[in-house]
């Protein structure tokens, strides 16, 4: 089990029978998740305790009764508030995973969510024992009955149709396309300048842009590529110092903090639980 101190504890492992979906368990007492978001559909459903979670600029309470669903990229924030203890199971789904959920459900798409925070009971322990089943790695058949059931009754109840989602085109071409200049150069330095003039704006109107696009700031949201990186780097046995250069980090420690801010846990930690 991967450690952040005595008393936060946190556990990821992959599902050996999903490729692209990763599991994890958490401890919490203290700790609190800096603003940060995941290449990944992410499910979080709360077994004990609880916490404030801050997304789309509200905030609300994590709790037993409360299942949490984040879109891919979609910013988020977490720390103990009121409570003294937070015990969760959450699921990350990569593209592989989304693709056989998809194909599964025969569906042509992932639907978005336009809210974060979902109830029903039937739902939040439906996930709850689908979490508990890939742990166990036991029974292939009730896993796939579990996955496609589980996540059939969170589509069906909460994901949006097509009409529910409405682009700004200006906005939404800009941001394409100076993300895509961050994905192809994120281990580079890349200055507020060089960034805005590659769409035409000021820094000031870049800075804009992406609040209204992403929820975060330009800086965020290239310390989120670079996590990114760093994780895949870990993944494939690179050594801390080695995933640090190539993702675009000052230096090993800097990886380290923005990681611990971000995940919760340390980057040796996180290899730990997902290499071997």
């Amino acid at each position: 089990m991967a450690r952040t101190d005595p008393h936060n504890h946190t556990e990821y492992r992959r599902a050996v029978t999903v490729p692209g979906l990763t599991l994890m368990r958490a401890d919490f007492t203290t700790h609190g998740f800096a603003p940060h978001s995941h290449d990944a559909l992410v499910i979080a459903v709360t077994e004990e305790g609880g916490s404030e979670i801050k997304s789309r600029g509200v905030v609300q309470r994590a709790t037993q009764g409360t299942l949490f669903v984040f879109n891919p990229d979609e910013p988020h924030a977490g720390w103990m508030g009121w409570s003294t203890l937070w015990r969760y199971r959450s699921f990350y789904l990569t593209e592989s995973a989304l693709d056989i959920v998809r194909e599964g459900l025969g569906i042509r798409r992932i639907p978005y969510f336009t809210a974060n925070l979902f109830t029903g009971g039937d739902l939040i322990k439906s996930f709850a024992y689908l979490h508990r089943a890939l742990e166990r790695n036991a029974d292939s058949l009730q896993e796939e009955e579990l996955l496609f059931a589980s996540f059939g009754k969170l589509f069906e109840r909460h994901g949006s149709k097509p009409h529910d989602i409405e682009d700004a085109p200006q906005d939404h071409q800009l941001l394409g396309k100076v993300i895509e200049l961050m994905r192809q150069s994120y281990a580079d330095t890349l200055p507020l300048e060089t960034l805005a003039a590659e769409i035409g704006l000021t820094k000031f109107q870049l800075i804009g842009l992406f609040n209204r696009g992403t929820g975060l700031s330009p800086h965020a949201y290239l310390t989120q590529l670079r996590l990114r990186a760093a994780c895949r780097s870990l993944k494939n046995g690179a050594s801390l110092a080695v995933a640090a250069s190539d993702a675009g980090f000052y230096d090993q420690s800097a990886m380290t903090r923005h990681f611990k801010r971000a995940y919760g846990i340390t980057p040796l930690q996180y290899r730990s639980g997902v290499v071997g």
